[in-house]
């Protein structure tokens, strides 16, 4: 197999994945062995690569958001060979600390996390738990499902973390893959949708795909919102959101890192009851939900494909802001 591995953490300015071959991996028992047919690029990757998260395993292969047919599978799983599935960012939890066994299983104590704890989908061939994929619907294509798999997972989690309901007014602050892919579920929710991100292209992409408002970053729309998810991992735009609420209104933050939190102004900020939630990771049912609905509805994301022996230039992409949507990688 071949594989795009992490051994140095630092500045993506230089390449930092390195492309290596390596013997192909046996599946233990509760495990499959996947052929990898595309592999999304998150910010999450970004953050492993750059070292703003601490190393978890090093050498590693990143990537979790994986599309795969199964080849193999190890000893108790029963999967067809060629089942085509998907991977996401949790790849293994416990099963028997509280959370896991009040059903909340994205706040695990002892989590797997793929293409971070264990190697992940920038490689020809993938191991996964039989137990944490996901098969995944024909109507969504190999390199439209990938992004799907965390970008839109995590997104669909945020506005239920957000407690959104059909036809309430909902920002979305930062507009990359997550958020793109936010959109299409709110419009058919009947939901007015405020859009407030930097950059022009990303700006016309929102119209594009119905925001019924767009902004600069740190622009707020006239009439108050119901809900917002902050998607830019700043401090400043959670504040910006949090000023956009109602009262009683809530912000979730879809970020696993955070550059700072600034002082702001309880009283004409935080005061009447608005709230700031944190979202952390996702669970299996968010993923069933959310991918029956990408189904239903012809979700179909912007996806910008990479060979996998670009995958540095992919992630550049992705920091530099260059991508309208999300990227994937395509193995050979």
């Amino acid at each position: 197999m071949l594989a795009a591995v992490l051994r140095a953490r630092g500045s993506i300015a230089e390449d930092r994945l390195a492309l290596e071959e390596r013997p192909l991996p046996e599946p233990a028992a509760g495990e499959v062995l996947l052929r990898v047919r595309a592999c999304g690029v998150c910010r999450t990757d970004l953050h492993i690569v750059e070292g703003e998260l601490p190393a978890h395993r090093d050498p590693v292969v990143p990537g979790h958001q994986i599309v795969g047919r199964v080849l193999a599978c190890g000893a108790g799983v029963d999967l067809e060979r060629d089942t085509r599935v998907g991977v996401s960012w949790l790849g293994a939890t416990d099963g028997s600390c509280r959370f896991c066994v009040e059903g909340r299983e994205n706040l695990c104590d002892a989590p797997v996390y793929t293409g971070y704890d264990v190697d992940g989908g920038y490689a020809t061939h993938a191991i996964a738990r039989a137990d944490f994929v996901h098969p995944l619907d024909e109507r969504l294509d190999d390199l439209h499902a990938a992004p799907l798999l965390c970008a839109g997972i995590i997104g669909f989690r945020a506005l239920r973390v957000a407690g959104v309901l059909p036809g309430e007014r909902v920002g979305l602050f930062g507009f990359g893959a997550s958020a793109h892919l936010a959109l299409p579920v709110l419009r058919r929710w009947g939901c007015f949708v405020a859009v407030a991100t930097r950059g022009e292209s990303h700006r016309a992409l929102a119209a594009s795909l119905g925001a019924d408002w767009v902004g600069d970053a740190l622009e707020r729309p006239a009439e108050r919102l119901d809900r917002a998810v902050t998607f830019a991992p700043s401090g400043d735009v959670v504040i910006s959101a949090l000023a956009s609420l109602r009262k009683g209104g809530v912000v979730a933050i879809n970020a696993i890192h955070l550059d700072r939190m600034p002082a702001f102004d309880y009283d004409s900020l935080l005061w009447g009851e608005r709230e700031i939630r944190s979202v952390t990771n996702m669970t299996r049912a968010d993923a069933r939900d959310f991918l029956a609905l990408a189904a239903e509805i012809g979700l179909e994301p912007r996806v910008t494909a990479f060979p996998l022996e670009r995958a540095n230039d992919a992630l550049r992409a992705l920091a530099g802001d260059a991508l309208d949507g999300a990227a994937a990688i395509v193995p050979p």
